[in-house]
């Protein structure tokens, strides 16, 4: 009700302060200004209508209301929880660390079952053997045949350790020696390590022509008594 009747005496005051100027308007221009009546009439008119125009929207605009802000109290700041204590240090320095537990041995794989494995080729297959220098390769064994390898210690020359590098060449007999040519010679003392050219020097193919015909020679004889190994 109040706003209300605030409103209607600001329009009553903006009105009349108009119609005061407006008149006061009038008179000036019909006395100085030389106009007829209507002329400082309808000037008046103007200038009122305008000045109560300009006065209503400048001063009885009705202003927005402030906002209603609730202020609400400050909250009281709660309290940090307190840190916990740190353990002593001399007890974890006395804890010894758990040990840590052995890794569980990885399961073996399973062996494969001599049913299943492959049977071994016959022993008249070629052995692998190195192929470098001159000469031919002689025919090589895999293995020795079913009598048993021939001692070819019996051979001058050949030694315990000569013997194992000819059987991993393939040569395990008498006759397998007393067969090789030239070429074949000449491939072997090639391919003996740290024994080359022991097979021609010592002349081992008429040794094993001998030895695989159930002959003897004098170094065999010498062998056979114990005298050499």
């Amino acid at each position: 009700m109040s706003e209300n009747s605030g409103g209607l005496t600001c329009a009553a005051v903006s009105w009349g302060l108009a119609a005061l100027v407006g008149a006061f308007a009038g008179v000036l221009v019909a006395v100085l200004g030389d106009w007829s009546f209507m002329q400082a009439v309808f000037a008046a008119v103007i200038v009122a209508v305008g000045v109560g125009l300009f006065l209503m929207l400048t001063l009885c605009r009705s202003l927005p209301e402030p906002a209603n802000k609730s202020v609400s109290a400050p909250q009281p700041a709660t309290p940090k929880p307190a840190a916990p204590k740190a353990a002593a240090p001399a007890a974890s320095a006395t804890t010894k660390p758990a040990a840590k537990p052995k890794a569980a041995p990885k399961p073996k794989a399973a062996a494969k079952s001599k049913a299943a494995a492959k049977p071994k080729a016959p022993a008249k297959a070629a052995a692998p053997a190195a192929t470098t220098g001159a000469g031919t390769r002689p025919a090589a064994l895999s293995a020795a045949r079913a009598s048993g390898a021939d001692d070819l210690k019996m051979i001058k020359g050949v030694g315990p350790k000569l013997e194992a590098l000819l059987n991993r060449l393939g040569f395990y007999h008498f006759d397998q020696v007393a067969s090789w040519t030239a070429d074949e010679v000449a491939w072997v003392d090639q391919n003996l390590e740290g024994f080359k050219g022991r097979v021609s020097r010592d002349n081992w193919v008429a040794q094993a022509k001998t030895l695989a015909t159930g002959g003897q020679t004098e170094f065999s004889k010498r062998v056979g008594d114990g005298d050499v190994y």
